[in-house]
């Protein structure tokens, strides 16, 4: 009797999986730095109805706080630094969406956030198209196999041809166009879209300076010529030509080879309804998951996902620290023990919450696509997978090769305690990556970073939530390699190098610049030098 209740159970389970993991969407928003993200990302919010106001304003210097921009540094900047997840319905589905930082100088972040979603939205500033950050997180998704949507935004001001920025979307990312809408009027001159698959002209209409939702108007293509004129059929002409005679093909847009097209404006709201609608109808909900070996995992199968970001000082009052957990398979349910397959250690999920921007709630339950945050796990670390019942590891993520280097120490002796505690928070974090030697002591690490930014992100940190100001010297070196402990003792007397150990365990040759480490493999080929990237978070040595 019992067996045949447990089966029962367990189909009713499956049902429910698979019927609210179909209800997920879980993407990114991806660009070039000032393409307008945040801003894109607080109008979706306010299109959805979960906030009653949009964050962003026409210029910066008016910019009210987004929802998704909750760092100090982020609100004074008025860009985005660290990636943000916030979860909120539309129609029946459930979208969790990843805002990213567009500064190439925390790239790993945004990489590791692209771990974590099934599709990416890539927005491309009207006025500039497909820029060099654009295309290093295109070739990100790419390597990744995810389905891309394209929203050429701001074309309520002056820019680019939009069948050159069809050309160019063919021409640099290999993926063909395939309009959702198209823009009427001119880049600055944006009066609304022609609906491909409704063949309906919806008008847009400014509203309270684009803090509130846009009115629409909408109408027949008839009713569209006679109101608009030569711009609807200027418009119609340039979108067939992209068209031409084509249907949309959505097996394409899912296999990376094709990407919907839609026109927007996030600071006046126009066009983003339609990006959502795209979103519902069109993007990949959550399926089965690519494990380290190549097996899926389907979304049925017992509980399990993996750690993508670290976070700490979200919430000032209590000094806590998130992990965001992308759940992979089954049912997470708040109080279940999981497995941690880095250790084989068990532990309770007590304290597990959804995240609006820097808002919290309990969570009781969450499905496949969804993020989950788990407050002061403090043994989780960035790549870490977590599993009940049938053991899974997902595939690593990768470091970044840094390029930038300075000597951290304390500006004051008698906080070295603090000092000590912040760098190693802010290392756990993903914000930096920390090198050590001997010869330096461990009272003077080596930061180790991408962008030079990241040091300030550091520093601002260090001050803000540790209380332990201070201070850098600059590094010469420029360029790093994986190498062995050996090597240590052979590069010691080498003029431009020096080797360092990660904080887990890795030796890390590093060089002035290029010249440097020719010579090296050159008069050392016995020295083994690897480009970092290609090894686990959690290898140990070469």
């Amino acid at each position: 009797m019992s067996q045949q209740v447990s089966t029962t159970v367990s189909a009713t389970a499956t049902k429910e999986i698979l019927k609210e993991s179909a209800r997920r969407r879980t993407f990114a928003v991806i660009s070039h730095p000032d393409a307008g993200k945040s801003t894109l990302t607080e109008a979706l919010a306010l299109h959805a109805r979960v906030i009653g106001t949009a964050g962003a304003t026409n210029g910066k210097e008016n910019r009210r706080e987004t929802v998704s921009d909750w760092m100090q540094m982020e609100k004074d900047r008025g860009i985005s630094i660290s990636s943000t997840a916030l979860q909120f319905a539309y129609r029946d589905t459930v979208i969790n969406l990843l805002d990213t930082p567009g500064h190439a100088d925390f790239s790993e972040d945004t990489y590791r956030v692209l771990a974590a979603v099934d599709c990416a939205v890539m927005l491309v500033d009207a006025a500039k198209g497909l820029e060099t950050q654009t295309m290093k997180l295109f070739e990100v998704c790419r390597a990744r196999n995810l389905p891309i949507i394209t929203v050429i935004n701001k074309w309520d001001r002056p820019g680019l041809d939009p069948l050159a920025l069809m050309d160019e979307i063919t021409e640099r990312t290999g993926l063909a166009p395939m309009p959702l809408t198209w823009a009427i009027g001119i880049a600055g001159d944006f009066r609304g879209v022609w609906d491909l698959q409704k063949d309906e002209y919806v008008h847009f209409e400014r509203q309270n300076s684009g803090a509130s939702l846009a009115k629409e108007e909408h109408f027949t293509p008839e009713q569209a010529l006679e109101r608009e004129g030569d711009a609807w059929t200027d418009s119609l002409d340039e979108a067939e030509l992209v068209i031409d005679g084509r249907e949309f093909d959505r097996d394409a847009f899912l296999d990376a080879k094709a990407t919907p097209i839609l026109f927007s404006s996030a600071a006046l709201n126009f066009g983003v309804k339609q990006i959502l609608d795209a979103l519902v109808d069109l993007a990949p909900s959550a399926g089965p998951r690519e494990d380290k070996d190549g097996g899926l995992r389907p979304v049925e199968a017992p509980f399990s996902g993996f750690v993508f970001k670290v976070q700490a000082g979200m919430n000032r009052a209590h000094r806590d620290h998130v992990a965001f957990i992308r759940v992979c398979s089954g049912i997470f349910e708040r109080g279940m023990v999981v497995t941690h397959s880095n250790t084989g250690k068990t532990f309770a999920t007590k304290y597990a919450q959804h995240l609006f921007g820097r808002e919290r709630e309990v969570i009781d339950q969450a499905y496949p696509g969804d993020v989950v945050g788990l407050v002061n796990a403090s043994a989780l670390r960035v790549g870490d997978s977590l599993y009940v019942e049938e053991p899974v590891e997902y595939p690593p993520i990768p470091f970044f090769s840094p390029e930038h280097f300075r000597v951290a120490r304390s500006q004051d002796p008698s906080r070295y305690k603090q000092f000590r505690r912040g760098i190693d928070q802010l290392e756990h974090e993903g914000i930096i990556q920390v090198l050590r030697s001997d010869r330096r002591g461990d009272q003077a690490p080596v930061l180790a970073a991408v962008g030079p930014m990241q040091f300030e992100v550091v520093e601002d940190r260090m001050t803000q939530d540790f209380n332990a100001p201070m201070r850098y010297e600059q590094l010469s070196y420029s360029l790093a390699r994986l190498t062995s402990a050996g090597a240590a003792e052979i590069l010691s007397n080498v003029h431009g190098a020096e080797v360092l150990v990660r904080t887990d365990g890795a030796f890390v040759a590093v060089f002035n610049d290029i010249w440097a480490l020719r010579r090296v493999e050159k008069n050392h080929p016995e020295v083994p030098l690897a480009v970092i990237g290609t090894e686990s978070p959690n290898s140990r040595g070469y």
